[in-house]
């Protein structure tokens, strides 16, 4: 009930508090004699290829579009409750919408707290924390990799995975014999700005892409005294497209429905993690008024993590994406559009290396090898671009240097 109230007076009261939030990020005092207010930030600055796709840009060439400049800060408005948010600038070429983002901006309350339980409400533009790496997604120096798994973290959608405006609920208990249990319930879409339905769409869109709804929910378990953490994840999500009179497209929706799996290994030198995912993407409209397709994707990756030294660490990963599981290697999509889309568009598997290196305590520099096979997940993301994406087989090589504060 609450997230439902929420829900139908988000737009009204998402607006009072990004006025609210903003005006305590102007007056708040930065001074470090002020223990209620705290921020931190980070610049990011790389170096990336993508040959034979047009995953950063549309000639494969070497591109300085791999910058990310960030600043989240928190203010302690009494015990229990803070305001925290975070403002950040993000140019990724094709797979990213560029611009000044606010990724997220909300209100903090402790409702309930003891040696076992806490309960925790937020309201704003809240933040996604359901996913595995969800929440850090927008932290260039927490993420495991430059570019995260596509199979799960596809950055088509960055702007909608990240949170949106709404309201969440986490509730958290600790057992000595039982563990640690997570849960976590929200509900909050994301307005969309024309650049990012140019990335989900293509350039030639004019219309509107409305997110309408977005709701989730995660469990998480962490057994007591074990270095493992398991989780499960279920998401339900509804866009609707408007045209525009001479648009190539028409009106439709989509709908986007998720349930994920994933194990974490968190150990003193090694780190172990995978995410599997089935996906449901039930589409009508766009290319024509009857128009219907309703397939089920699946996919997921295993990655591993070492720790060489206190500064270097190696990373390796495998990936595996089927944008339809009734059709894998792709042969429906080619008979579906007359031959015009190759059968690489139903799938993307990835094979990833890179290393980490931390040049000073608060600079560290990424390096990474992809060798990908296939395009499900290159945008944009509702008309595939076969021009540029002619090749089944591409590679990403990113480096890219990372200074916080």
């Amino acid at each position: 009930m609450l997230l439902t109230f929420i829900n139908k007076g988000r737009t009204h009261t998402c607006r009072q508090l990004l006025a609210l939030f903003s005006t305590l990020a102007l007056y708040s005092p930065m001074s470090n004699a002020n223990k209620n207010f705290d921020w931190h930030g980070f610049i990011a600055q790389g170096l990336i290829q993508s040959s034979d796709s047009d995953f950063v840009n549309n000639d494969g060439d070497l591109s300085t579009e791999l910058t990310e400049v960030g600043v989240n800060a928190s203010y302690q408005l009494t015990p229990t409750l803070r305001a925290t948010g975070q403002l950040a600038y993000i140019n990724g070429g094709n797979r990213l919408s560029e611009g000044v983002k606010l990724d997220y901006l909300l209100l903090d309350w402790t409702a309930f707290n003891n040696l076992d339980w806490q309960v925790n409400f937020y309201l704003g533009r809240i933040k996604n924390n359901h996913w595995l790496y969800s929440s850090i997604r927008d932290v260039p120096v927490d993420r495991p990799s430059i570019v995260l798994p596509q199979s799960i973290y596809f950055d088509g959608f960055r702007d909608t995975a990240i949170g949106g405006d709404g309201a969440a609920m986490n509730v958290s208990y600790s057992d000595e014999k039982l563990g640690e249990f997570d849960f976590s319930v929200s509900s909050g879409p994301t307005e969309l700005s024309s650049k990012q339905v140019m990335t989900l769409l293509g350039e030639f869109a004019q219309g509107e892409l409305e997110h309408d709804d977005d709701r989730q929910a995660s469990f998480y378990w962490q057994p007591s005294l074990s270095n493992w953490r398991f989780g499960v994840v279920g998401l339900d999500s509804k866009f609707t497209y408007l045209s525009e009179q001479q648009d190539i497209f028409v009106d439709g929706w989509l709908v986007v429905q998720r349930l994920m799996v994933n194990a974490i290994y968190q150990g003193e030198n090694w780190e172990f993690s995978s995410e599997l995912i089935q996906e449901r993407l039930n589409q009508e409209g766009f290319f024509s008024s009857n128009f219907v397709i309703d397939v089920k994707g699946q996919g997921g990756f295993v990655q591993a993590r070492y720790h060489i030294s206190d500064r270097l660490r190696f990373l390796a990963r495998y990936e595996r994406y089927f944008g339809n599981k009734d059709d894998k290697d792709g042969s429906q999509i080619v008979a579906l559009s007359g031959g015009r889309i190759p059968a690489y568009f139903g799938y993307q598997h990835d094979a990833t290396i890179g290393l980490t290196f931390d040049v000073l305590d608060n600079l560290r520099l990424q390096i990474e090898q992809h060798w990908v096979q296939g395009t499900a997940r290159l945008t944009p993301v509702v008309a595939p671009n076969v021009e540029l994406n002619d090749s089944e087989f591409w590679q990403i090589s990113a480096a890219q240097l990372i200074y916080w504060f």
